[in-house]
């Protein structure tokens, strides 16, 4: 490796905040959410700058951006890296956006020092990760890896009813270019760690060597609406009575696994949502995350039982539906060994962990050999307008995936 070659992390902290003004919010943090003309106009910058910085532009039908940097054989399969630009609706500014300009200081960092890959490079921002506008999450990097299909993806809706490819026609980015099928000798994203554990124990790599399974779920209690102050307790279809002892027994479902459960209620919908009506239907999510698939095969089966539980009491209708799945993954070991000598070599603390979160890189990693790096943040807070990084820390971890990348684009 070229312990050498360093970023220029004043360059990468610049970009990262002229990035987080589109979208910015009042606490600092940003909303972009996917095919937004926030996500547009982010898209747009990252555009022109990787144009700037000599690469070739590719769209695909999904919207995903490639900027390529020729390699001097450039008919070999790229290294890949990257993230995505999209984020919550009141997100922190680091949150995936770090990894996608990361890869843009690397394309910098290499033209800067006059060095030439044998592979080309490419870096994606890919669409509509966070599965915050449409769901699922990750759909196409998904698409990407054969888990969804083209017709699948595009015809996810907001709440609106705007279909996915009815929003990139509106952003300008339906791109002509397939969804996958392109080979990949390696490929690599780096994130910041969105929990504490980096933080707590002062190191400042994370080597990731896998990361959780997933399992997602709509479930809706149905009952009668009815006047609040004429319809006595015991003549009650209460649904957000059964909603709330669901949400009790969902985090009972969680707590019963120990340090590696985690189990959310994240979004609810009440009908009519009227202060003197009681409410008579109640529309939410359900997910389960955990490192064994045995477990959540266990959870699906203790949510279903209790949603029927408890339905049956109150005597509400239910229905539980699972939306999105994916079991726990292991990263490519080369590809691990290659960041964790990155890291060594550049004298960088570090530990080995499993992702407790969902990243894009989870399905490349079903169709290229994979890994990630993570970074810390402030208190492991994300998903927040706090959201926060330190300039060193988001500099080592861009120095990392340089070396990472030069290593693998000699192979």
């Amino acid at each position: 490796m070229s312990a050498l070659a360093r970023v220029n992390g004043e360059r990468l902290w610049d970009s990262l905040m002229e990035m987080a003004q589109i979208g910015g919010t009042p606490k600092g943090g940003v909303s972009r959410l996917a095919l937004t003309d926030e996500d547009r106009r982010g898209r747009d910058l990252f555009v022109a700058w990787c144009t700037a910085a000599g690469c070739s532009i590719r769209v695909d039908a999904m919207g995903n951006i490639f900027a390529r940097r020729a390699g001097r054989h450039d008919h070999l399969a790229p290294v890949l890296t990257g993230s995505h630009g999209d984020s919550q609706p009141a997100g922190g500014k680091f949150d995936g956006i770090y990894g996608v300009l990361a890869g843009l200081e690397v394309l910098r960092t290499l033209n800067d020092l006059g060095i030439e890959t044998d592979r080309p490079i490419e870096v994606v921002n890919w669409t509509n990760e966070e599965g915050s506008r449409f769901a699922p999450a990750m759909i196409a990097s998904g698409v990407y890896a054969g888990v969804f299909d083209l017709e699948y993806g595009l015809s996810r809706e907001d709440k609106a009813g705007v279909t996915i490819g009815q929003a990139l026609q509106q952003i300008g980015y339906a791109g002509p270019h397939p969804v996958g099928g392109q080979a990949v000798h390696a490929a690599y994203e780096l994130h910041i760690e969105q929990g504490p554990i980096l933080e707590a124990q002062d190191l400042t790599i994370g080597v990731v060597t896998g990361a959780q399974g997933q399992r997602w779920y709509e479930v809706e209690l149905s009952g009668r609406s009815a006047h609040a102050g004429t319809t006595p307790m015991d003549h009650r279809l209460d649904a957000l009575l059964g909603f709330a002892r669901v949400v009790e027994a969902v985090n009972q479902i969680g707590l019963a696994q120990g340090a590696e459960g985690r189990a959310t209620v994240g979004m609810a919908n009440i009908f009519p949502n009227s202060r003197n009506v009681v409410p008579g239907r109640v529309f939410f999510s359900v997910e389960f995350r955990h490192p064994d698939e045995a477990v959540l095969a266990v959870q699906d089966q203790q949510l279903h039982a209790a949603v029927a539980r408890i339905a049956e009491g109150i005597g509400l209708q239910a229905s539980v539906k699972q939306i999105f799945q994916y079991a726990p993954i292991a990263f490519d070991k080369e590809c691990v060994a290659v960041v964790q000598a990155a890291a060594e070599v550049l004298g960088y603390s570090h530990r080995r962990m499993i992702s407790g979160a969902g990243h894009d890189a989870c399905y490349l990693n079903q169709v290229a050999p994979t890994a990630m790096i993570f970074v810390p943040c402030v208190e492991g807070l994300s998903h927040n307008e706090a959201e926060a990084i330190h300039l060193h820390w988001s500099t080592a971890g861009a120095d990392v995936l340089l070396q990472a990348i030069l290593a693998s684009s000699r192979e």
